[in-house]
């Protein structure tokens, strides 16, 4: 069963969302039959490669928010986060576009396609990627527009230096994004993160654990429906003849 996921690396609930639906995935109990595919999408595709100023800044002059507004939203989502596990430090975020580190996300679903038996239940290189590039703008107040952290975060998920360079410099799968972006848009998405269970199921937003628990079981029961097995019409035996008898909540 396939889940797609719409987020943008510049999107905070996105991390929450993605640790939330972990949570559900890992007790889920048909987990290694789960193939989990990230999709690109940017909040804000006119940030410049580098923006001189903080994310306050950035939200109050930009977006045109009160900065006390701001100050109070980044306390919420903070705490919120930390609650997932998740070290949010939003003073030493850098503003930067993502659109380089979806890019990025893009060569390393390349390089899993490649490799037989990745992609189930959401642990491969792409995964890998997108949460290196999350924890970088998030916790660790990196530049994710950064060719020098954009290398760094792919070598360490297991690509190389050359082909990061190579696809970055070629704009080799911008494409790709942009074609994120599209279906994102035919589907009516506006909002991130946003995930698509077996083509079907949409759940919007960091959704409770429980609720993307919920979702994924109502997917599989779906897909999978369960085939019930008969007595004989004619039992030859005795034995055939008790068969099937069963207790419910009103005796035996």
């Amino acid at each position: 069963m396939n889940v797609d996921i719409w987020s943008d690396i510049a999107c905070p609930w996105c991390y929450i969302g993605k640790r939330r639906f972990e949570t559900a995935l890992a007790e889920f109990p048909h987990k290694d039959q789960i193939t989990v595919t990230w999709h690109s999408f940017q909040l804000d595709p006119s940030i410049p490669e580098h923006y001189d100023g903080t994310e306050l800044d950035y939200l109050s002059k930009r977006k045109g928010m009160q900065p006390a507004h701001v100050s109070q939203m980044f306390e919420h989502v903070a705490e919120v986060a930390a609650g997932e596990g998740l070290a949010y430090d939003f003073g030493s975020v850098v503003v930067a576009n993502s659109f380089a580190g979806h890019e990025l996300i893009h060569l390393a679903k390349a390089r899993d396609s490649g490799n037989a038996g990745t992609g189930v239940g959401g642990k491969n290189t792409a995964d890998a990627v997108k949460e290196a590039l999350l924890s970088a703008h998030f916790e660790k107040g990196q530049d994710i527009g950064s060719r020098e952290v954009l290398v760094a975060i792919g070598t360490a998920a297991g690509l190389t230096e050359t082909e990061i360079t190579d696809a970055l410099d070629a704009g080799t799968y911008r494409d790709a994004v942009r074609a994120d972006i599209r279906q994102a848009q035919m589907l009516g998405i506006q909002g991130v993160p946003f995930f698509v269970i077996d083509s079907k199921y949409g759940v919007s937003g960091a959704q409770p654990a429980e609720l993307f628990a919920r979702a994924l079981d109502t997917a599989w029961r779906e897909s999978n429906p369960l085939v019930m097995v008969n007595s004989p019409a004619n039992p030859t035996d005795a034995s055939d003849e008790l068969n099937g008898e069963a207790c419910g909540p009103d005796g035996c």
